[in-house]
């Protein structure tokens, strides 16, 4: 691994930790996981960096969250968090972010749509079939309660897939060698 790698994850490491810094919404209950920009920073991740550096990006987010650095939005941050009933998609985050990353390594030339398509599957898809019945368990919803909250986390989670894209796709143009 490179200096320039390294800096780079650090880099989206702390990117995600800003995205933070936006006050999360709680319409679903504060035990539950709130509407933040974090998400934004795991696409980003895996559709800029690839799935290596993607992935250690969020992974070490994960480890100085796990340690107690309040990064999460509201000023989250330590075990616990991780254990709770949002602790599920938080810990998909190094997964999601390398799977995008994969996939948007296999195909640099596919342009934005396709990468949005990619963006959408690891950044809500694969982040919702981890965070879903990890919510359900740990909260004790069930399953069909637990998929009846997530649905209206979906529109805003559509926003940041386009959003990712549409940066993503022009960071790879001007930055081929990224």
């Amino acid at each position: 691994m490179t200096t320039k790698d390294t800096v780079y994850i650090a880099l989206f490491a702390a990117l995600t930790a800003a995205l933070g810094l936006m006050p999360p919404l709680h319409f679903a209950g504060a035990a539950l996981p709130p509407i933040s920009a974090q998400s934004l920073g795991v696409m980003l991740a895996g559709s800029v960096l690839g799935a290596k550096r993607g992935g250690l990006a969020l992974l070490l987010f994960i480890a100085l969250v796990a340690v107690g650095l309040p990064l999460l939005s509201g000023g989250r941050g330590g075990f616990g968090v991780l254990m709770g009933t949002s602790g599920g998609f938080l810990l998909s985050w190094p997964i999601c972010a390398a799977l995008i990353g994969y996939l948007a390594e296999r195909d640099r030339e596919g342009g934005a749509l396709k990468l949005g398509a990619y963006i959408a599957l690891g950044g809500i898809v694969l982040m919702y079939a981890v965070g879903i019945p990890w919510m359900a368990f740990i909260g004790k919803l069930g399953m069909a309660k637990s998929l009846s909250i997530m649905v209206a986390y979906v529109p805003g989670d559509l926003i940041k897939v386009v959003v990712a894209a549409i940066l993503a796709e022009n960071l790879r143009k001007a930055y081929p060698n990224l």
